[in-house]
């Protein structure tokens, strides 16, 4: 194979070589699951991403990830499969294109349901564009053949499948019930999509008459408007206060009704007055409260919040107007006795913002114990879910064992209908897939689905299930890895595994990788009120995808929220500079090298070697700490080794041959550089897959593109521990020189005479071996190498492992000065010797910690040990001089 031409522009510029190579990839198909049977398959459905807007950092993070993962796996010889999908998000997109509406002076009423859900499919279409153009920016390997939606025909009849069999089970039932209510948007919500904030409010004290004349019972309520429904008080049967008054009635102020004084467990003696008004149909205790006492149920509110015709006189009036008129009629009245200020906390609505009215409703609900009790079981087995960080399961354990029934109706026109008809005449119910036969009788219930009900089936119905035959579903499930983030864990990671176990009697993920929020600088949520939220694409429109994707998956540990910085992103920017001009250099000095000639068998030099050692130990961590998901550990040691060891010491030292004579040691030290390049770029691309391509086609190389190149693997035939070691001694010496001629300000140009004094034989060798490297990098007028060597006076000296340096710096050295640095360097390696032996003294890390760690230890301890006795040595050496 010819090596091409090199085509690498002079300077990096992230934008032009990002251009074009997404379209490129996915002209190659590289990206597509091949369903070859040879190969063990590798799933990541993508978590559906709401039609409501732009993709925002977090996406950006979740995403990147899920690339990092499967391009890897794909690298490793796995069938991949990375699925792409939308969300059609119910409630949020409804707002967005009502909102839209709105400004064009129309509701969704004026439009009716077929025209509105025309112009929601018009506004899906138009920001899935949106979304699959952020997708291709971030250089994501989907593969968009296999694309799905949630209100797809496939996924469609997936949920109805799904429905039906709860209901045909006993799973899915219709009643009334005290739901969390939206009156903005006029549907049920979960208790999930319920936020809780602090409000200050009031207690409003009454008195209710009794209706016998002989006096009156005390109660307090935080919303006197819903009063007008009051339909029993209730105080604990053992309150010798109220005993007498069990069984008695009163009469219900401004509405006039006489209720029952009941007695009842639930009430707190100690609360208030110890007796409570009972409002079954606005109230989820009171609702529980009527159940056990057969008390009727009085709605006296609209869907919208208004009051409605059971409320009196107060008929049409919004539900806090209201409050501020009964609260004057029953002070005119007398009833109303005190007002106490009072902090409590309120639920509003996730997406509306609106108060959260319990309301009752009659609705559709899932009977969750059942599914529960399964999600439960499957936690106790070897096959269960693994969290990671495994923290995160007790989150998800604590909401799935105090599990409540679902409401999973919507008073939505945007979303799966619920496949249920009503008949006409009769009232009878039919749950099906299809509509009754004979139609003209029967009305399908106006509702739709929540949400999450069809994202819950989302890893198993974009696979053809209920089809189990399909070959997908057969192939790809279950899912390898689930990425998320730790805020939807209860909303929706939970449902996916009680769907998934219910339906297809499999976990629907072998793990799940929790992350968490991109912050702000300071650690503050992005918001649009703060004003501090970034656009991902902006971005990657000035530093390129590489420096975003780089920043956010090595920017935090699993389950660690990420603080967002722009200096950060520009430091990766810098990172990829580096790589970019580092190779540059070596393509440039390939001289034609093809694939076919590059031969590692010649005679390597001791820095050939070190690399070689040194990528193989960066494969090897690399590839250790992916496979546990630990990116941020991963970044530290690919920066390392490309920035130190192949930018700043072995591309320094390859110039040598590169530059030489010796026409052998070329060809050796350009098959190294070509070998160490390609391996770098592979482990490199995951993270980084434009600049990886782009150099990655330069080198020489087998193979179309770098998507679809091996993993690296660790050539144990190429590591070298002993030339490892004479490497990390030559850097030491070279440090070592560089820190002396900058402490007395000597530049490298200027020539000094140098002394290493060997501690043996061997050491002795090695220092001779490698002589031309410590000429080429300490530009030594005279160098002296041997093993009894006495210290000149005034001479600065530095203590490296197996070796002694001393640079005769007359005129320019102050003895005191001198004295005091060792003297800092001695108390640095007695601290590190005291670190040590205290660590070599724990008699649980030598039990517990690997024979290799407890031996390395020890090591460091003889090699301190030995350079702090050099280092007082010296100093006792220029006190006497």
């Amino acid at each position: 194979m010819e090596q091409k031409e090199l085509t690498m522009p002079t300077k990096y510029e992230p934008q032009s070589i990002e251009k074009g190579r997404y379209e490129w990839w996915l002209k190659g198909k590289f990206f597509e699951a091949e369903s070859d049977l040879e190969k063990e398959p590798y799933t990541i459905v993508i978590p559906p991403p709401n039609v409501t807007g732009k993709l925002h950092l977090g996406h950006a993070w979740d995403t990147t990830l899920q690339d990092i993962l499967t391009r890897m796996k794909r690298m490793q010889g796995y069938d991949v499969l990375w699925l792409p999908g939308m969300d059609h998000a119910g409630i949020a997109t409804q707002a967005k294109v009502e909102e839209k509406l709105r400004e064009e002076g129309k509701t969704r009423y004026d439009l009716g349901r077929e025209k509105f859900l025309e112009e929601t499919w018009k506004w899906k279409a138009e920001y899935a564009d949106f979304i699959r153009q952020q997708w291709s920016k971030l250089g994501l390997g989907l593969d968009y053949s296999r694309e799905r939606f949630t209100l797809d025909e496939g996924l469609s009849n997936a949920v109805r499948e799904v429905f039906v069999s709860l209901y045909n089970e006993g799973l899915i039932y219709r009643g009334e019930y005290i739901i969390n209510w939206d009156p903005a948007t006029k549907t049920a919500l979960s208790d999930i999509e319920v936020i809780y904030k602090d409000v200050q409010g009031a207690f409003y004290h009454m008195n209710y008459p009794l209706a016998d004349g002989s006096g009156s019972i005390e109660v307090a309520t935080t919303r006197p408007e819903t009063m007008l429904g009051d339909t029993g008080v209730a105080v604990h049967p053992d309150d010798e206060r109220y005993k007498h008054l069990i069984g008695k009635t009163v009469i219900l102020p401004i509405i006039g009704r006489e209720i029952p004084i009941v007695a009842d467990d639930y009430v707190d003696m100690e609360f208030g007055s110890g007796a409570v008004k009972i409002t079954p149909a606005h109230d989820p205790n009171d609702f529980e409260i009527g159940n056990r006492h057969n008390l009727e149920r009085v709605l006296v509110m609209n869907e919208d919040g208004t009051m409605n015709e059971k409320a009196g006189k107060y008929n049409g009036l919004d539900r806090f107007e209201c409050r501020k008129q009964i609260v004057k009629d029953l002070q005119d009245a007398g009833v109303l006795f005190k007002i106490e200020e009072h902090l409590h906390s309120v639920g509003h609505s996730e997406r509306s913002g609106a108060v959260v009215e319990p309301y009752l409703s009659t609705q559709w609900f899932v009977k969750m114990q059942p599914l529960a009790d399964k999600a439960i079981e499957l936690q106790k087995g070897e096959e269960k879910v693994n969290f990671v960080p495994d923290r995160f399961e007790k989150i998800y354990m604590h909401w799935i064992e105090n599990i409540r029934d679902w409401c999973i109706s919507r008073q939505l026109w945007w979303g799966h209908r619920i496949p249920a008809w009503y008949h006409k005449e009769t009232g009878e119910i039919y749950v099906g897939h299809e509509a009754p036969g004979d139609e003209e009788n029967w009305e399908q219930d106006k509702d739709v689905l929540d949400t999450w009900f069809s994202s819950a089936l989302w890893p198993f119905s974009t696979m053809g299930w209920p089809n189990t035959e399909e070959n997908d579903f057969k192939r790809y499930y279950p899912n390898n890895c689930l990425v998320t983030g730790y805020d939807i864990i209860t909303f929706w990671v939970s449902r996916m595994i009680f769907q998934g176990l219910k339906f297809t009697d499999d976990r629907p993920f072998r793990d799940v990788l929790i992350h968490g929020l991109v912050r702000d600088a300071e650690g503050r949520k992005m918001s649009k009120s703060l004003g501090n939220g970034v656009d991902p694409m902006e971005v990657i429109d000035k530093y390129g995808a590489d420096s975003l994707r780089y920043f956010l998956s090595t920017g935090s540990s699993p389950g660690q929220d990420l603080r967002f910085s722009m200096e950060k992103i520009e430091a990766v920017w810098n990172f990829a500079n580096k790589i970019w001009n580092a190779s540059r250099f070596a393509l440039m000095n390939m001289d034609g090298l093809t694939y076919e000639e590059i031969d590692l068998s010649g005679e390597k030099s001791v820095a050939d070697k070190w690399i070689l050692t040194r990528l193989n130990d960066t494969i090897d961590t690399v590839t250790k700490l992916a496979e546990k998901y630990e990116f941020g550990e991963v970044g530290r040691a690919l920066y390392n080794f490309i920035w130190d060891d192949l930018c700043d010491w072995y591309i320094e030292m390859a110039k040598l041959p590169l530059y030489g004579e010796d026409e052998k040691a070329k060809l050796t030290t350009r098959s190294v550089l070509a070998y160490v390049l390609d391996n770098t770029m592979r482990l490199l691309h995951p993270f980084m897959p434009f600049i990886t391509e782009e150099i990655w086609q330069n080198l020489p190389h087998q193979g179309e593109s770098i998507t679809i190149a091996a993993w690296p693997q660790v050539d144990l035939s190429l590591s070298d521990q002993s030339a490892a070691g004479e490497m990390k001694l030559l850097m030491d010496i070279i440090h070592s020189v560089r820190t002396i001629r900058a402490e007395v300000n000597t530049p490298m140009s200027k020539k000094i005479k140098m002394l290493l004094k060997a501690r043996d034989e061997e050491v002795l060798a090695a220092l001779e071996k490698n002589k031309h490297f410590i000429e080429r990098f300490c530009n030594p007028e005279e160098l002296e190498i041997a093993i009894n060597i006495t210290p000149p006076e005034k001479s600065m000296s530095a203590v490296v492992t197996g070796a002694e340096l001393f640079l005769p710096l007359a005129g320019l050295i102050n003895i005191d000065e001198e004295i005091a640095r060792l003297e800092k360097e001695w108390d640095k390696w007695n601290k590190e010797v005291e670190r040590v032996q205290k660590k070599l003294s724990n008699e649980k890390f030598i039990s517990k910690a690997p024979q290799s760690i407890v031996d390395e230890e020890r090591a460091k301890e003889k090699d301190y040990l030995e350079k702090s006795l050099t280092v007082e040595q010296r100093i006792k050496e220029l006190k006497e001089s």
